[in-house]
């Protein structure tokens, strides 16, 4: 799954990455190194300008919500559940099926944190001796210091309790595609600690390489069955792993020393 990720780079940084060609000032976000679910976040998106003449499809770099709201909700109140789409089920699903084939996006990232459960942690809770083993976090990012570009899609929901006029009538919400993790080797492993994604957790989020942003993000595309075939997994060995201090546990934490690889898990969080 993805629960947690780091969201550092500048506008300007992913505007040259992603070629974008609208983002506006004032959807600045500051860099986020816990971003949680209902947080803004950034997302790359190609889509016609409204009011514009030109309706070809516009890269953009647009403030989101995490979250997804369907259109069809009658309240915005599910949206903090709907952070993650399975890729397996994302086309039949009511709630991602219509943004699956409509809407979709890139939301970049440095990376993003899973929880581990330490071995002597995951032995007391056998034994009965310990109900809530204390796990460790890792950071999981690509090994060669590029984006993270997480597959996800994007919905519109209208608050009908506010006027037209309002900020706040429209909401513009988004969730990560999430797949199976990989089992082949990590490209950068700790010394004491998991050797593949899926022994950190079942599932990751998507990473689409750049030779499928162009057809992700292209509006045109509908076809589901064409739109699957773009879910497969990057391939094996772009990801690195490391251990880093549990106090980005609490989403009140938030800086770069989130990122700070330990020289091995915290005391008691032993893999």
């Amino acid at each position: 799954m993805c629960g947690r990720y780091a969201a550092s780079r500048r506008p300007e940084d992913l505007a040259g990455i992603f070629e974008i060609e609208k983002w506006e000032p004032e959807e600045t976000l500051e860099p986020d190194y816990n971003v949680a679910p209902t947080k803004e976040v950034y997302a790359v998106l190609d889509r016609a300008l409204k009011d514009a003449e030109d309706p070809r499809p516009v890269r953009q770099l647009r403030k989101l919500k995490w979250g997804l709201v369907p259109s069809w909700s009658k309240t915005p109140e599910g949206g903090a559940r709907m952070i993650n789409a399975r890729a397996e089920t994302v086309h039949e699903k009511p709630s991602y099926r219509r943004a699956f084939t409509s809407r979709r996006c890139i939301l970049p990232a440095d990376g993003y944190y899973e929880w581990v459960t330490g071995k002597q942690e995951r032995d007391l809770e056998v034994e009965g001796r310990k109900k809530r083993p204390r796990k460790q976090p890792y950071f999981v990012t690509p090994a060669d210091g590029s984006v993270f570009a997480m597959a996800g899609l994007y919905e519109f929901w209208r608050d009908g309790t506010l006027p037209d006029d309002h900020p706040q009538a429209w909401w513009v919400t988004c969730s990560v595609i999430t797949t199976e993790a990989e089992t082949s080797p990590l490209a950068v492993a700790p010394a004491d600690g998991p050797h593949a994604l899926a022994e950190i957790h079942p599932r990751m989020p998507l990473m689409l390489t750049p030779d499928r942003w162009d057809a992700w993000l292209d509006p045109a595309r509908t076809d589901p069955e064409d739109l699957r075939a773009l879910l497969a997994p990057p391939p094996p060995g772009l990801m690195r792993a490391y251990p880093v201090a549990t106090a980005v546990s609490n989403v009140r934490n938030n800086g770069p020393e989130l990122l700070k690889e330990l020289a091995a898990p915290e005391e008691g969080t032993l893999f």
